[in-house]
């Protein structure tokens, strides 16, 4: 035999009595219930018996810890246990007050019925039933991506008959990077986050909340993303301070350097020299910021233009920065004539004789044209009053 105590607590005016079960578990189920089991008449065991609760003052919040009891997803709906078909045992409880947040109801406030409520009465729920964990995926078959690239998820979920929201979150971060509405039966949302920075590194997950509801669906399984930043490297040389800036003396050892942060493992710097017989390319791993270009002797074969670029395969994908800035290295002692810089500037000087002999012809033309009479004039000279004076024929 159970023992029941009978607890009075004063709520303003009214008078709240709320049974606390000494030695017996409260249980819960759903009477008439169908399908997944998780909709139907709320009915309360007290001991051995089975009764109902009264729907007056019943509500989603209580359903909700109806429905959570059971393992039963989240409630989207009340329905009265009436249409379930006849109950049996006692109505034991009415004005059932939770708060929502209670794991079971036995935890609720609520009065006993007392004879208030008849089963015609009955406070029933629906349920959504546990919800089943949905699926992220990516579109890519890459994990790596370069800063200003975006992220095209696609979170898969069975289709629900009331709207859903779908949410894109990161781990360690609360509130939600992306979120989509999922009409009834759609089943696949996508999710795009644009404009990666490198805080967007890190893992990835998706749930679904049913509008109008509190709770979450379980998240889903958990994908990576590298978010790299590939900056434009620097490059600059060193060679005798005797030597002026842009020359290095035949013979002479000298160092070309590119460097470039942040770097990456597996990184490699690639240098190009243009020179007017053809392109040569060189190579070197990148064991830090830094990467260096020996060159063991200057000759005329040195002299050109220099850039290199930063190079990284990271996450399946091959990373290449910009070329650096252009930095032209000459070679003292060399054939002048050979010189890069010096063929440039007979080039220019060329380019502009031909230029100013051009503009002098066109204006020597012009002026003969204005000058030219426009009917054949002769002058001659004659003698008046002992004065030579011209005159004109035409």
């Amino acid at each position: 035999m159970s023992r029941v105590l009978l607890v009075i607590i004063m709520l303003g005016c009214d008078v709240v009595l709320r049974d606390v079960q000494g030695f017996d578990e409260v249980h819960v189920r759903l009477g008439g219930a169908q399908g997944s089991g998780c909709a139907g008449r709320v009915e309360v065991s007290r001991g051995l018996e089975w009764g109902t609760v009264c729907s007056r003052g019943w509500d989603l919040r209580d359903a909700a810890v109806v429905c959570r009891e059971l393992d039963c997803g989240f409630a989207f709906a009340t329905r009265s246990g009436a249409r379930l078909g006849g109950a049996s045992g006692e109505v034991w409880w009415r004005n059932v007050q939770c708060s929502g947040d209670e794991f079971t109801i036995d935890l609720c406030e609520r009065a006993l019925n007392d004879g208030v409520c008849s089963h015609n009465e009955d406070a029933g729920v629906e349920c959504t039933g546990k919800l089943p964990v949905p699926t992220l995926s990516m579109q890519s078959p890459f994990s790596a991506y370069s800063t200003g690239e975006a992220v095209l998820f696609t979170c898969a979920a069975p289709y629900w008959r009331h709207p859903i929201d779908v949410h894109l979150y990161k781990s360690g971060v609360d509130t939600p990077l992306v979120t989509q509405r999922a009409e009834p039966r759609q089943t696949r949302v996508e999710l795009t986050l644009s404009e990666l920075e490198t805080s967007h590194q890190g893992s990835y997950s998706c749930l679904f909340r049913i509008q109008g509801n509190p709770g979450n669906s379980p998240s889903s399984n958990i994908i990576n993303i590298s978010v790299l930043e590939i900056h434009t490297p620097q490059i600059w040389y060193n060679a005798s301070p005797v030597v002026q800036p842009g020359w290095v003396s035949r013979g002479q050892s000298f160092n070309v350097t590119c460097s470039t942060q942040p770097h990456y493992p597996g990184g490699s710097f690639q240098l190009r020299l243009i020179r007017p017989s053809g392109t040569v390319r060189h190579s070197v791993p990148a064991r830090g910021p830094l990467g260096t270009f020996p060159f063991a002797s200057a000759q005329a074969s040195s002299e050109g233009y220099y850039c290199c670029l930063y190079k990284v395969q990271f996450g399946g994908r091959t990373f290449i920065s910009r070329e650096s800035q252009v930095l032209a290295i000459s070679v003292r002692g060399a054939e002048p004539l050979l010189s890069p810089m010096v063929i440039s500037l007979l080039v220019s000087g060329l380019t502009f004789v031909l230029a100013t002999c051009a503009i002098l012809l066109m204006a020597r033309l012009y002026c003969r044209k204005t000058n030219k009479p426009r009917e054949l004039e002769r002058e001659t000279r004659t003698c008046v009053d002992n004065t030579y004076i011209a005159l004109t024929i035409k």
